[in-house]
């Protein structure tokens, strides 16, 4: 595929191009906006911390809040980042191929000369590289604030974690774009992804803090923070299992969609 070719990618980064710089802007602002107040909740936090149950310090992630790789695990990595970036990612997802079906505006895409195939994986792509977009802002925020406030963060340890944080946001973008791409209405596909995608969160929580080693097996966010990538970076297993998401998702998808009627 030449670039000058790509119309769907283009189509879609024209279309949610202002969005995402609004998200991004948004994202960087909070990620800042919390890190800021490390410097002086660290041992505050810890102590007012110190008397609520284990299991539920665990199931939180709160256990190593007392340490900055630990604060930006729970606040940034662990809570708010994944939580925004599936909102915007899930929905974008859903949006892509079953939301435009649902109100005419792909019609124009399917009447073009390009195969199937080729406006899925265009449309697919571009959902990934605007949620790219949202993971370097977020990244970048980190970076910057590490100096600023005194994190002690390795840089390459922030990368680790972001990547992770990627893939994790990735797969589920996908899952939701695949099953709107096999036939699912918009609201199902969103839906659907949405809700794995809180389970897994459970399904972590649990694990951590009822010691189910089976649920942190299959939660992708035990996947991303359990190794501490903060602390001792890269693990290519773990990250090997995230992208496993996007691995299996897109293919079915594109799978389903080759096959579909679109009349009906």
């Amino acid at each position: 595929m030449r670039a000058e070719g790509l119309t769907s990618l283009r189509r879609v980064w024209r279309d949610h191009r202002r969005a995402m710089w609004i998200w991004a802007a948004a994202l960087a602002v909070v990620t800042v906006f919390y890190l800021a107040f490390w410097p002086m909740m660290g041992e505050e936090m810890a102590a007012a911390i110190e008397g609520m149950p284990e299991g539920l310090m665990a199931a939180m992630g709160y256990d190593r809040i007392g340490t900055a790789a630990g604060y930006l695990e729970a606040v940034i990595y662990g809570l708010l980042g994944p939580v925004m970036l599936l909102v915007y990612g899930i929905g974008l997802g859903g949006r892509l191929i079953a939301g435009q079906e649902e109100d005419g505006t792909l019609e124009l895409e399917f009447a073009a000369p390009v195969s199937r195939l080729r406006i899925y994986l265009e449309r697919l792509l571009g959902s990934w590289l605007l949620v790219a977009t949202l993971v370097v802002a977020t990244t970048v925020a980190v970076l910057v604030s590490g100096p600023l406030f005194d994190l002690g963060v390795e840089p390459l340890n922030v990368l680790a974690a972001s990547l992770g944080l990627l893939l994790l946001v990735v797969g589920f973008t996908t899952l939701a774009f695949a099953l709107g791409a096999a036939g699912a209405r918009r609201s199902a596909a969103v839906g659907a992804a949405a809700g794995v995608a809180v389970l897994a969160y459970v399904f972590r929580g649990v694990a951590n803090a009822a010691g189910v080693e089976v649920l942190g097996a299959l939660s992708p966010f035990a996947w991303m923070l359990d190794p501490e990538p903060l602390v001792h970076g890269f693990e290519p297993q773990s990250l090997a299992l995230l992208a496993a998401i996007s691995v299996i998702a897109a293919p079915l998808g594109a799978w389903a969609f080759a096959r579909r009627d679109l009349m009906t």
